[in-house]
């Protein structure tokens, strides 16, 4: 297992990914890709097995290389803008207590999906919002490289070892641990390769993740 960044002594950050991480969005996903292949006469699981691997634009050129793929992204924009205005949401138990209880300026989202869906849906589970959100249109590499952590790092004004990473995904674990920060996973049954340490649920990271924000050293089992 990968040896855990030393924070200095200064403060601490939580760089928190979206969905499957804070928000309970897979049923959602799995729903908007399937609308998105059916309009092009795709195997629905085949493509979601791809979406899940690939940022959309690599989805279409593997799924749908016939396709103009600017053509395929309106198509799942479209899908996905409805899904967020009609869609059912949850937050994850454990979500809303610990975002309103981390200070101000020491959190940021990283996502894969783009700001006014993370928005929307903030908004309708009643999650609070932090003053930094690294979205899809923030930067031109997605996970797994290490830029959307280390852009968010930057705009928070932290450095990479003040940082903690919360992911479910092997892609953001991946990309937290290349932008040199400490990657704890969540909501998995398994813990996804090379996390520093493992939750099963975002519930159970709760109290430690206050307690890295806080500056205390609290061991966690890996």
């Amino acid at each position: 297992m990968t040896k855990e960044s030393a924070p200095s002594s200064g403060l601490r950050y939580v760089l928190f990914d979206v969905d499957g991480t804070l928000m309970d969005a897979v049923s959602n996903q799995r729903q908007v890709w399937r609308a998105w292949a059916e309009l092009y006469a795709l195997d629905p699981d085949e493509v979601y097995q791809v979406a899940l691997r690939t940022r959309p634009v690599e989805t279409f050129a593997t799924v749908a290389p016939e396709h103009d793929p600017l053509e395929c992204l309106a198509a799942l924009h479209e899908l996905e803008d409805e899904d967020v205005r009609s869609g059912v949401y949850a937050a994850f138990d454990g979500a809303s207590e610990l975002l309103h209880a981390l200070p101000a300026g020491s959190w940021a989202l990283v996502t894969s999906n783009y700001e006014h869906r993370v928005r929307g849906r903030f908004l309708r589970t009643g999650l609070p919002m932090p003053e930094v959100i690294v979205d899809a249109a923030t930067v031109e590499e997605g996970k797994p490289s290490p830029v959307p952590y280390l852009q968010a790092a930057a705009l928070l004004g932290a450095e990479p070892r003040d940082c903690l990473v919360i992911e479910d995904a092997p892609s953001g674990v991946l990309s937290g641990l290349r932008a040199g920060m400490t990657v704890w996973g969540v909501n998995t049954a398994t813990p996804v390769d090379d996390v520093h340490h493992h939750f099963e649920s975002l519930r159970d990271a709760v109290p430690h993740i206050l307690a890295f924000a806080a500056g205390v050293h609290r061991t966690a089992s890996a």
